[in-house]
C-alpha cells in the first residue's frame, strides 16, 4: 500500500469519526434561507464539495500544464 493511499485512508477514517460524534440538528443561515438539517448531512455535504472543488482543481491543473508542454 502506497503512502497516498495510507493517507487518504486516515482521512476518511478521521472524517467518519467526526461525523459520527456530531448528530444533532442544527440549522444553517444561506443568505435569505433557514435550513434545519443534522450535522452529520452538513458535514457530509461540506466534505463532499470540498472532494468536488479540489478534483476540478486538480483537472483543470492538470491540463494546464499539459497545453504548457506542449
Amino acid at each position: 500500500m502506497n503512502a497516498k493511499l495510507t493517507g487518504m485512508l486516515i482521512l476518511v477514517v478521521l472524517l467518519v469519526v467526526v461525523i459520527l460524534q456530531n448528530a444533532e440538528p442544527v440549522t444553517v443561515r444561506l443568505l435569505f434561507w433557514d435550513v434545519s438539517m443534522s450535522r452529520v448531512i452538513l458535514m457530509l455535504t461540506t466534505a463532499l464539495v470540498g472532494f468536488v472543488c479540489g478534483f476540478i482543481v486538480a483537472k483543470s491543473a492538470g491540463r494546464a500544464s499539459k497545453k504548457d508542454a506542449a
